[in-house]
């Protein structure tokens, strides 16, 4: 039997640290599906299946890993893949208290989907969607902090503005 994971995030966009995150989990899980969630309180940047593209571009080469897109509960929709664990990245200790509540949350829905909490890599720590946009917006070199595809996107994205 194979082992499912799911990596939830709105991916607004997918950031380097993101990937890192993707690609660890993929070493451990026979499979892994990053599950696209829409985050009412944010205003997305990138259409769904805008970042469905980007993100099956980013990860095509990942043979194990499938992108998807769900609506309403995330323990919902790894109930119905049938997903064994949930893999949340964590980049400081903030982090941990907003993970640990969403965790005790999805345990009281559903004990049996395990979480697992990877650390970041030192270089993403300080990392988020929200930074990327906001360099972008101005300008800024984000060469180093998303993956090339995203980068094109974003800059298309603020010239267009």
């Amino acid at each position: 039997m194979s082992k499912l994971a799911v990596v939830p995030g709105s991916f607004d966009p997918l950031t380097n640290g993101h990937l890192d995150i993707i690609k660890r989990a993929a070493k451990i899980f026979d499979r892994v599906n990053i599950v696209i969630m829409n985050n009412s309180a944010k205003e997305s940047l990138f259409s769904i299946e805008e970042r469905m593209e980007l993100i099956a571009e980013v990860t095509g080469s990942l043979e194990n890993v499938k992108v998807e897109t769900s609506a309403g509960l995330m323990i919902e929709y790894a109930e119905r893949v049938g997903a064994v664990a949930v893999v949340r990245g964590l980049r400081a200790v903030s982090d941990f208290e907003y993970e640990m509540q969403i965790t005790s949350m999805n345990r009281v829905l559903d004990e049996e989907i395990e979480t697992f909490f990877i650390m970041t890599n030192n270089q993403y720590s300080f990392l988020s969607s929200s930074i990327v946009k906001e360099v972008a917006k101005y300008g800024g070199n984000i060469s180093e902090l998303v993956p090339k595809p995203v980068e094109v996107a974003l800059k298309k994205r603020y010239l267009a503005q």
